[in-house]
């Protein structure tokens, strides 16, 4: 009588079940190996050819990450290969990252053409597109700003204020408002003190009449960062501005928040 065994439903998905397990232990293998390569980069630094070859989708997030931050560090030497591999597997968010962290000017060329091609398109920005250009703020225009510091996302605005350090120098303190307007109106705490922090650099009247009006109406968190700012800026306006915040604040934190600092400038 011949046999059914062999054509049995279960033994087929033991036998498939058994190879995949096979596969995957030997993908863990070949991991752990390239793991071990990178690992020993400091000691013996590795050919950025090397790094192209190895890289790949089916690889792990976490080492395909890893050895795309070994070629962005090789800066010149490894933009080629970072330019190679983005044309044959697309432009993923760890290449992206590579051609931010090479701070090549070809990679800074892709990447604004990246940003305003999805501009054209009308697409939201891409976070990791973004993060790569935080070196190269300067070279995006307001009109590329402005919509990047009114995104709905946190992460974003956050990332967009990165950005907007490397502009600044270029913008007069109306224009510096303007684009900060929507992240000091902001009702989460870290992304109102982050351009607080920006601002506080500057010491234009206008300034700091804006961060006044923070200290009178914002949260609790970033009045205390904007009377800290208004303390760093250290300006004629800046003291007389703490004091009228001395003298009108109702009594609690606030309140001795700008006498500490009125205190620290006229050094009693």
């Amino acid at each position: 009588m011949k046999s059914l065994r062999g054509s049995s439903p279960l033994n087929s998905a033991h036998a498939e079940l058994g190879a995949h397990s096979s596969r995957s232990e030997s993908a863990v293998i070949v991991e752990a190996a390239l793991w071990e390569k990178l690992g020993q980069s400091r000691r013996n630094p590795l050919d950025p050819q090397w790094l192209g070859e190895i890289y790949s989708p089916s690889l792990s997030h976490e080492l395909r990450r890893a050895i795309s931050e070994q070629l962005g560090l090789l800066a010149a030497r490894g933009w080629p290969v970072i330019a190679s591999l983005i044309e044959r597997h697309g432009p993923s968010p760890d290449l992206v990252h590579a051609a931010g962290l090479c701070h090549q000017k070809q990679a800074r060329d892709w990447l604004l053409t990246q940003l305003r091609q999805n501009e054209a398109a009308s697409r939201h920005a891409d976070p990791a597109l973004l993060d790569a250009l935080q070196c190269w703020g300067s070279a995006l225009t307001l009109s590329e700003l402005s919509p990047i510091l009114q995104a709905p996302s946190q992460s974003i605005r956050l990332t967009g204020l990165q950005l907007l350090r490397f502009k600044a120098h270029q913008l007069d303190a109306q224009a510096l408002l303007t684009l900060c307007a929507p992240c000091l109106e902001d009702w989460r705490d870290p992304v109102t003190i982050a351009a607080i922090r920006l601002l506080q650099r500057r010491d234009d009247p206008c300034i700091s009449d804006a961060l006044a009006q923070i200290c009178r109406q914002g949260s609790e968190a970033s009045a205390q960062a904007a009377l800290k700012a208004l303390g760093c800026i250290a300006t004629q306006h800046s003291r007389a501005l703490l004091q009228e915040l001395a003298d009108e604040l109702l009594p609690g934190e606030r309140r001795r928040q700008a006498m500490r600092q009125l205190e620290q400038q006229l050094g009693t």
